[in-house]
């Protein structure tokens, strides 16, 4: 299997090929499949759990992100009547759904519901908080732009999916490998300008600072998240035709809520700085 810039997707089993076929049903193509490797990890599962399949993973994508907007719903009043929460409800949040996207990746808990919605959950909690922060603190963009970043974020998501269905951009190796170094690339400097604002003060170098050059880092990183989805839909793809268990749907929710989390901060930080006073 390809390499995947979502490590939530980094256990999935082998796979030769694959594209442009996310969605279709799981028990004829994994059937398929066995005669080309797939006997091993069919048989493991067999008399476990029925197939996964596309509606599993719709079913509990929704269920994900449901559990997700009731918390940031809650998040974003208590942030409205007391600004000093703001802050320490996204720190819960952001710190505590790092610890269990860690958990679920190298615990290989990625299909454990209750580790998925407990992520869910603490995003909630994030974005909830720090979209207030970022729509009537930092800027005054108010509710019109977090339905522009909601609607943006949405968008994108299905627009990609459209791609991937389409064939329009294959997902091969050389494809991933770039992906995955484009967000090493942008982790790394994510890392240096905190650094360099901690040691030098200000905005470091400039990344954040709603200036051009953090205008320009900002659309690079909403690009790496959008073609993300199609890594994270093409190992959707294979583990649905490899004939995972139907509980892998919660891995798929995971790794999907994770990317459009990052995608949705990103345009929304990116709104904030044509919005600021």
């Amino acid at each position: 299997m390809r390499e995947t810039s979502n490590p939530v997707f980094r256990s999935l089993p082998k796979q030769q090929g694959g594209y442009a076929t996310f969605g279709s049903g799981a028990a004829g193509a994994a059937a398929a499949q066995v005669h080309q490797g797939y006997e091993p990890y069919v048989e493991e599962q067999r008399g476990v759990s029925r197939p996964l399949t596309i509606d599993d993973v719709v079913t509990k994508t929704g269920i994900t992100l449901a559990v997700l907007t009731a918390m940031a719903v809650v998040s974003y009043y208590i942030a409205s009547v007391n600004l000093g929460l703001a802050m320490p409800l996204a720190m819960v949040g952001a710190i505590g759904g790092l610890v269990l996207v860690l958990v679920a990746t190298f615990g290989r808990k990625q299909d454990n519901p209750a580790i998925v919605l407990s992520y869910a959950a603490l995003e909630g909690l994030f974005l909830g908080a720090i979209s207030y922060l970022f729509a009537n603190v930092i800027s005054n963009g108010g509710y019109s732009m977090i339905t522009q970043a909601v609607v943006g974020t949405l968008g994108v998501f299905f627009g990609m999916l459209v791609v991937y269905k389409t064939g329009a951009i294959r997902v091969t190796p050389k494809f991933t490998r770039m992906i995955v170094a484009g967000m090493f690339g942008v982790l790394a400097l994510m890392l240096v300008n905190l650094l360099a604002a901690w040691i030098g003060g200000g905005d470091g170098l400039g990344l954040r600072s709603g200036g051009a050059l953090a205008i320009g880092f900002s659309l690079l990183c909403i690009g790496l998240a959008a073609f993300s989805f199609l890594i994270d839909f093409d190992a959707a793809d294979q583990m649905i035709r490899a004939g995972a268990p139907e509980k892998a749907g919660w891995g798929v929710a995971l790794g999907l809520t994770v990317t459009l989390v990052w995608l949705y901060v990103e345009i929304l930080r990116l709104l904030s700085y044509f919005q600021s006073d």
